[in-house]
């Protein structure tokens, strides 16, 4: 028996669900016995692309992620994807090889652990074999405690030599992982927050994915009722109040008018489990009258630069704000919840800018209302980043367990990955990748990656012929875009190409006809949606004070 036979059953008995894999001499006789030990090997294209289909796969199980990954290069390839894990705070282990100890000079021999440092995510040595299978153990331990990525080196000189050790496995983290029970507010801490709630006449009640986490939709509810309020969701956490009248949406940068309008007149937000991150209040701009009560685990003074809440109450996201809305006094009147406010949440258009849309081209908010119109409930909705992202963010009517948005590093290329993660963490699921024509075109290859699998995605991507953040930034600066405007590729024949269905689109009229023909036989789909280059999301028209011009 050899020591990778031995890491590789400690890894399984972690019960990872699937391990996102790309091979090389450091790291293949391993992931072959763990395929032969009962794990699912996702084998992908590019080793950025493992951690990033990992990412999705640990937000939508709740488990640690799992990639393996060669040395130098595959290690390096990484560098991406770990800091969005650190940020988005997703366990993840990923094991990877080493260059051998024997050999006094090697070809990808690297120092590695500065490298993953420097992303935040932690890395473990295991240079001693008897030491490997509580190491990894305790890696995995690490992940879950931490919520960020544990990279764990072996060289791969050690994995070849003869196990010598016991043969018993450790304990597996999930078997010996503290479970405490809900954290309760402090009574005075619940007193001295309803006086404040009190006072404030036009409530906000926020929820983020520790709200989602810890099942507290109905206590956020019942709070924002007994404020008068109304209720936001986190871009993350989107959809939590999905079938509440009341629900403004996404708070945030890519909030819809109406939401901007209440913000605007807010005096306080109740942010339950979130973390108040810099976008999630426009940089400070959505409430500018609001003070911030903080209802979390661990509640903050200070996030991401800039002073995000006032007051704070420690405690799990619903037992906080079940005993916030218990000790607060009945309320005379709620004038700001209201029927007729109900009624404009209903029906009036999240962005109602006009813009002249070039013949042949489809505007973003029509081609969203067919998309949301044609897929049906239950699917798994991807979103990307990028200047396509705020229209798919405006879906609504979806409860947050059908989504996934990761966008905490800013990085565009992730969506196809992300998709593949959703996939196998959801078998069966038909899943819908919107994306961007840059950003997919970043990591193409994996379409490969997805028919070799046989997983039901189908990409829709909003192919504007370049990089429309950049290139509407250009132009409200009266720069040349020439760096960022490259024309409409062909997407639907590089489909094709890969043996994928693909379709071009020039009319929103024409998205129902596709997806039905896609839920009739999932099979990989890319719809090349012509999207016009006109239309400017209201978070770059804010941001760099732009108008639309009208139709």
């Amino acid at each position: 028996m050899k020591v990778y036979d031995q890491l590789a059953w400690v890894v399984a008995a972690e019960k990872p669900g699937a391990c996102f894999a790309l091979l090389g001499d450091a790291n293949m006789a391993f992931a072959q016995r763990l395929g032969e030990a009962g794990v699912r090997m996702v084998y992908v294209r590019h080793e950025h692309c493992a951690a990033a289909a990992a990412m999705a796969h640990a937000r939508k199980t709740g488990e640690p992620g799992l990639v393996t990954v060669t040395c130098g290069p595959g290690l390096t390839q990484l560098m991406t994807a770990l800091p969005a894990a650190v940020r988005a705070r997703l366990p993840m282990v990923v094991v990877a090889g080493e260059a051998p100890l024997k050999s006094a000079w090697y070809n990808q021999a690297i120092d590695q652990a500065p490298f993953v440092t420097a992303t935040g995510a932690a890395y473990v040595p295991l240079h001693t074999p008897a030491r490997i299978p509580q190491g990894v153990r305790d890696a995995f331990l690490q992940a879950r405690r931490e919520r960020r990525p544990v990279v764990v080196g072996i060289p791969f000189d050690l994995q070849e030599a003869a196990w010598e050790g016991d043969a018993r496995l450790p304990e597996p983290s999930h078997a010996i992982l503290p479970r405490p029970a809900p954290m309760p507010p402090n009574p005075d801490d619940v007193a001295r927050a309803a006086a404040a709630v009190a006072e404030a006449r036009r409530v906000v009640v926020m929820a983020g994915l520790g709200a989602v986490e810890a099942g507290a939709a109905e206590a956020c509810k019942a709070l924002a009722e007994a404020t008068g309020g109304l209720l936001a969701e986190t871009l993350p956490a989107r959809g939590i109040f999905h079938d509440d009248p009341f629900n403004l949406g996404v708070a945030g940068g890519f909030s819809s008018d109406i939401a901007r309008e209440c913000f605007a007149e807010a005096d306080l937000v109740i942010a339950v489990g979130c973390s108040l991150a810099w976008h999630n209040a426009a940089g400070g701009k959505l409430w500018p009258k609001a003070r911030v009560l903080q209802i979390d685990t661990d509640p903050v003074a200070v996030s991401q630069g800039r002073r995000a809440a006032q007051m704070h109450l420690r405690a799990d996201a619903r037992l906080g704000a079940e005993a916030l809305a218990a000790a607060l006094p009945p309320r005379a009147g709620t004038p700001w919840r209201s029927a007729a406010l109900a009624r404009r949440i209903a029906t009036e258009p999240l962005d109602g800018a006009r813009f002249e849309i070039e013949p042949g081209t489809i505007d973003p908010r029509e081609a969203v209302a067919a998309l949301d119109a044609a897929i049906p409930r239950g699917w798994q909705l991807v979103n990307s980043s990028g200047h396509c992202s705020y229209w798919t963010a405006q879906m609504r009517g979806r409860p947050n367990a059908e989504f996934l948005t990761i966008r905490e590093f800013g990085a565009i290329g992730n969506g196809i990955s992300f998709a593949i993660g959703v996939a196998v963490a959801r078998p069966g699921a038909p899943v819908v990748l919107f994306d961007g024509d840059g950003s997919l075109l970043m990591h193409v290859q994996e379409l490969e990656t997805i028919l070799r699998h046989d997983l039901p995605v189908m990409i829709v991507v909003f192919n504007d012929g370049g990089y429309g953040s950049e290139f509407h930034k250009l132009r409200a600066h009266g720069l040349g875009e020439a760096g960022a405007h490259f024309g409409r590729t062909d997407l639907a024949s590089i489909a094709r190409g890969f043996g994928a269905e693909g379709a071009r689109i020039e009319n929103a009229a024409d998205i129902a006809a596709h997806v039905a023909r896609f839920a009739e036989n999932p099979r990989p789909t890319v719809l090349d949606l012509a999207i016009s280059e006109r239309v400017m999301s209201p978070v770059i028209r804010r941001a760099h004070g732009t108008a639309a011009k009208s139709a």
